[in-house]
């Protein structure tokens, strides 16, 4: 989250928030605020969720969208975390500040079960095929989806939030703008077809989804639900089983990483919907769009900060040198097609 928006934040508008939604302030307990701020309380004994997005990072329009979107899904079997309504019957609730930023507020059933963890789902095979079947069941749901108000829908691709803040990263990232336009113009030219192109998840990678003592997969966090190829949704969830794998092993254990999971995954897919080699072959185009995407992530938290001073994690530090090193050559994390 941006110092200047923790700046403006404070206890008082989470409170108002939950008025909203009949909670008292005093029953939130703040969780998280890596792009929205996050709380949990208990209404009826169960666990919930308030998220609060900053204006800056969505428009309370897309939000709106991100929900209905979210309760298409839930009434159509996918196992997901329902939003809940405001006092007023709302999706969505708006709390204002003292500046013109505002913040908007929804409220969730919290996904029942536990997050996937490393590194026990690194080979997790019968987790990969339950994701890909989940996968392709939202993907196929995807074809038949139709926003309520075409005015109101989410963003394109090309709209992400991280992608539009690329000018965080310092001068010397030349060559990693340049590939990235280059990138941008290779995804630019993919064929859009019914098939192949639609609403996603966004980020659907571990620790979005829970898993219950049965198994069954819970997703959450459609933050980043947008319109792009189903393609994405599979290359971020691979780039999260890959993406621990580095130094001079690195590469051999992701290419392992990757046909492990592919193999289950895809099994899965196929359950539900057809996925054709063409776009398969598409999936390093967005495994690179990934990397940048966290990249710029990383900075972001820093305040643009090169050397990451404020860090002692070595392991990160790592990653965000061989990162560097493969975005500014276009070079996928993993290529196995």
């Amino acid at each position: 989250m941006e110092q200047a928006i923790v700046d403006i934040f404070n206890s008082s508008h989470a409170e108002r928030a939950a008025a909203k939604y009949g909670i008292k302030g005093k029953d939130l307990t703040f969780i998280g605020g890596f792009q929205n701020f996050v709380y949990e309380y208990l209404h009826n004994d169960r666990p919930c969720i308030l998220r609060l997005t900053p204006s800056t990072h969505r428009s309370a329009q897309t939000v709106q969208a991100e929900l209905e979107w979210i309760f298409y899904l839930a009434d159509h079997g996918i196992s997901a975390s329902r939003p809940i309504v405001s006092k007023r019957g709302n999706l969505t609730e708006v709390v204002g500040t003292d500046t013109e930023l505002f913040f908007t507020a929804a409220a969730f059933e919290k996904a029942p079960g536990h997050k996937a963890s490393y590194p026990e789902c690194l080979n997790d095979v019968g987790l990969y095929e339950k994701l890909g079947q989940l996968t392709g069941k939202m993907h196929a749901l995807s074809q038949s989806y139709r926003p309520r108000n075409e005015s109101v829908k989410r963003q394109e691709w090309s709209g992400n939030y991280y992608l539009n803040q690329i000018d965080i990263l310092p001068a010397s990232h030349t060559l990693v703008r340049q590939q990235y336009l280059e990138l941008a113009q290779a995804i630019h030219r993919l064929p859009k077809e019914s098939n192949t192109y639609g609403l996603i998840h966004g980020d659907m990678g571990v620790g979005n989804y829970t898993v219950d003592n049965r198994g069954a997969i819970t997703l959450y966090d459609f933050d980043e639900a947008q319109y792009s190829w189903y393609v994405e949704d599979i290359a971020v969830q691979l780039y999260y089983l890959v993406y621990v794998y580095g130094g001079e092993e690195g590469y051999k254990l992701r290419e392992e990483q990757a046909h492990r999971f592919m193999k289950s995954f895809l099994k899965g897919y196929r359950l539900e919907k057809e996925l054709d080699e063409s776009m398969l072959k598409q999936i390093p185009l967005f495994l690179r769009l990934r990397e940048l995407i966290v990249y710029i992530g990383a900075f972001r938290n820093f305040e643009g900060d090169e050397t990451f001073s404020g860090s002692d994690n070595q392991w990160f530090k790592d990653w965000i040198a061989e990162s560097r090193v493969r975005l500014e050559s276009g070079t996928p994390i993993v290529d196995i097609w």
